[in-house]
Parts: structure tokens; C-alpha cells; sequence
């Protein structure tokens, strides 16, 4: 494969991701898509090792935000990196009201996983 073709093969992998993991509400793609020692230097909760913090993480997000839907604006790779530019949008279960939050989030890819994940994500605000 092509420097080019591995750069646009990483792009559709991590948008697959962002698909799977968000949109269809498949949080068991974690086992698949992350290595083993995946490093999370950004989770919510702080700092994390392996699948089961991301796989909590969005688990949670599925019940406070049922209809969440994320949208990738941007997406960039270079070497072994992809960085994407998403808005998040969906109803809080808890008041009813239309939120949405954007953010950054930079993947490292290894063997064909992700290997380490690094995000800045704004504040949920309410929308019209």
C-alpha cells in the first residue's frame, strides 16, 4: 500500500469507528478496533488503560443521550495519527432539551488498532 492509500485507510478506519461506536450504538467494537494496551490520556475520568473505561464511557453517554449522533467536520492523517474534528448532537434524557458539544480528538493507529487516544471536547450546551 501507498503512503497515500494507508493515510486514507486510516481516515475511513477511525470514521468506521466514530460510526460504529457512536451512531449505531455498537460499544462492543472496542474489542475489535483498540489494542490491547490502548491509552486513553484524555477519558473523563482520568488517564486509562484498555477497553472497558471507553466502553463504560459511551454505554453512559447511550443513556443520558439517546439519540446521540456524532458528525466528523474534519478528519486529517499523517503518519501513524488521524485527527478529526466532530459535533456531538443529541436530547438529554433528563430535561428533553436538544444539546450538542464539539471537539478534537487525535487517534494513534498500530498494527491496525487504535492505540492511543488523546481529546479536547467542549461543554454540552443546549441548542434550538
Amino acid at each position: 500500500m501507498t503512503t497515500e492509500e494507508t493515510l486514507e485507510h486510516n481516515k475511513a478506519f477511525i470514521r468506521n469507528h466514530f460510526e460504529e461506536f457512536v451512531n449505531r450504538k455498537n460499544s462492543a467494537i472496542v474489542y475489535q478496533n483498540f489494542a490491547p494496551d490502548y491509552l486513553d490520556h484524555n477519558e473523563p475520568y482520568g488517564e486509562s488503560v484498555g477497553f472497558e473505561p471507553a466502553k463504560d464511557m459511551i454505554e453512559e453517554a447511550y443513556v443520558k443521550y439517546p439519540d446521540l449522533h456524532v458528525t466528523v467536520e474534519d478528519i486529517i492523517a499523517e503518519g501513524d495519527k488521524v485527527m478529526v474534528r466532530n459535533v456531538w448532537r443529541g436530547i438529554d434524557s433528563s430535561t428533553g432539551k436538544k444539546i450538542e458539544f464539539a471537539g478534537f480528538v487525535l487517534w494513534r493507529l498500530a498494527n491496525g488498532k487504535i492505540a492511543e487516544r488523546w481529546a479536547t471536547i467542549t461543554s454540552p450546551s443546549e441548542v434550538d
